[in-house]
């Protein structure tokens, strides 16, 4: 009877995981887990402390297309009475998405390391170009930690031959070592989100210290303002400076025809031969003909110098660039609990692989 009542026991499965087990592994080796998390815990330690500060400076702004009508105001009646259409033409587009290309371009980037920058522990103003290259030295620990595979990466590379090109404008552009490794920095420097659906732009800036963000963020706002009105304006400039030529060149014609007819008139006052009034309608006709072209000129020179305001964008500022007073990086706590935590996971798969290679070198054994 008492066999009968016994229930019997259901074995383990093979699959099946034992929390109890798994737990006395952990508990045997954690001594191993300790060590782990003390180890990381003191390389997280130096890294929070010997990070770079970084503050961030930013600002909002949000470009609108000029607007003739809205722009010109009375004018537009004014220039349609001089014959001046001013809604023959309209300006080039450029979409905001775009915007972010114009930032990571090597000519802004190029142009951006010129920018003077102030530094508390630098006497006066030194440019990004040569703060990166020459002043900001790496630090050795990240260096040799995080950036080591970049170390490996350039050694197997070799090191590049610094050249400058002779003409610029003919040939592509080509950076030097130093130039791409600056080129690179920028490029984490800077950054430029674009909000389609509200059409606001948010630029910042990122650098070591608070006054040299806020510097650099501004000349970054105004490049890409320089930027984006050069391109939209690029049609209607160069045909303002094609027929400003054309209206100097006639203008000088004009000039000339105008003196030969008021010459020729002059000496000629009290004669009536045929052949000098043949001669005065000449000139005249000349002159006519001259001062037709100049005219004309003239009111295409206006609609084009009126096309080029027009088509110039309107960059209204939301947020302008200010001195940031916080740093945004490093979070030190942050990353003390990140490393600490990389520790327990580092040690406790110390522990578990130990004890996994263990077993296999039994199961090895007994077959």
């Amino acid at each position: 009877m008492s066999s009968e009542n016994t229930k019997p026991v259901n074995p383990i499965a093979d699959d099946e995981i034992d929390l109890i087990v798994l737990a006395k592994t952990f508990w045997a080796g954690r001594r191993t887990v300790l060590k782990s998390i003390l180890i990381c815990g003191i390389l997280g330690f130096f890294v929070a402390i010997f990070s770079a500060k970084e503050f961030v400076a930013t600002a909002i702004m949000a470009p609108s297309e000029s607007d003739g009508a809205s722009k010109l105001g009375g004018l537009g009646g004014l220039a349609a009475m001089a014959g001046i259409n001013l809604g023959a033409a309209t300006g080039s587009d450029l979409a905001p998405i775009v915007y972010p290309k114009i930032v990571s371009s090597l000519p802004f980037q190029l142009e951006l390391m010129k920018t003077p920058l102030n530094f508390s522990k630098l006497s006066g103003p030194v440019t990004l170009f040569d703060y990166y290259s020459e002043v900001q030295k790496p630090n050795l620990l990240l260096k040799y930690t995080i950036g080591l595979p970049g170390i490996i990466l350039s050694t197997i590379k070799g090191k590049q031959t610094e050249s400058v090109l002779p003409d610029q404008e003919k040939r592509p552009l080509e950076l030097t070592a130093k130039q791409q490794s600056v080129s690179e920095i920028i490029s984490r420097l800077i950054s430029l989100e674009v909000n389609a659906k509200d059409g606001l732009i948010m630029l910042s800036a990122t650098m070591p210290e608070a006054l040299a963000a806020a510097q650099l963020g501004q000349r970054a706002q105004e490049l890409l303002q320089q930027y984006i009105i050069e391109f939209k304006i690029k049609k209607a400039k160069a045909n303002l400076d094609f027929i400003q030529q054309r209206f100097d060149e006639t203008s000088k014609k004009y000039d000339v025809a105008q003196q030969r007819l008021a010459s020729f008139s002059d000496r000629n006052k009290n004669v009536s031969l045929a052949t000098s009034k043949t001669e005065e309608e000449r000139l005249r006709s000349q002159y006519n003909l001259t001062y037709s072209v100049y005219s004309e000129l003239a009111k295409q020179l206006e609609q084009a110098k009126i096309q080029v305001k027009q088509d110039t964008p309107v960059f209204t500022i939301i947020e302008p660039i200010s001195v940031p007073i916080k740093k945004t990086k490093p979070n030190r706590p942050m990353i003390l609990f990140i490393w600490l935590f990389l520790g327990g996971v580092v040690g406790t798969g110390i522990v578990f692989g130990r004890e996994y290679v263990g077993s296999i070198k039994k199961q090895w054994n007994e077959k």
